[in-house]
């Protein structure tokens, strides 16, 4: 949904698009829009203003957004969750949480390195040339 927003707003050249013309793209909820509008202004992506005039513009130019930032600032955990406490007399339980977090490492990492490769103005060509 993140990079449904910024490719909405990477078409808007510059100017400024209203949470409600967004959630009409995105086919959800503009309280939905507005959390995640949140989110990725939090982690310096967009801009918004309010009022009459107001909307939302990127904060930068999106040859200059890639991917893997775009995860970092809506990413809503990790792949493992390790329960509370797990049985130290048990082999596993001994042992699975620092596998797991060293698995999880090595996941984050390469997620990463992947999403790093692509800009938010090459995602952007590619939907247009979809199109």
């Amino acid at each position: 949904m993140a990079v449904h927003v910024l490719t909405l707003l990477t078409r808007a050249e510059g100017g400024v698009l209203k949470s409600d013309s967004i959630a009409a793209s995105v086919n959800t909820n503009p309280v939905v829009i507005r959390r995640l509008l949140g989110q990725l202004a939090h982690a310096r992506l967009v801009r918004s203003q309010s009022g009459a005039q107001g909307g939302t513009r990127l904060a930068r130019r999106p040859e200059d957004i890639r991917l893997s930032n775009i995860y970092r600032a809506v990413c809503c955990g990790e792949i493992f969750a390790v329960h509370d406490a797990p049985n130290q007399e048990c082999p596993v339980g001994r042992g699975i949480e620092s596998v797991l977090c060293h698995l999880q490492k090595q996941i984050d990492s390469a997620i990463d390195d992947k999403l790093a490769r692509y800009t938010l103005r090459e995602v952007t060509q590619m939907v247009e040339e979809a199109s």
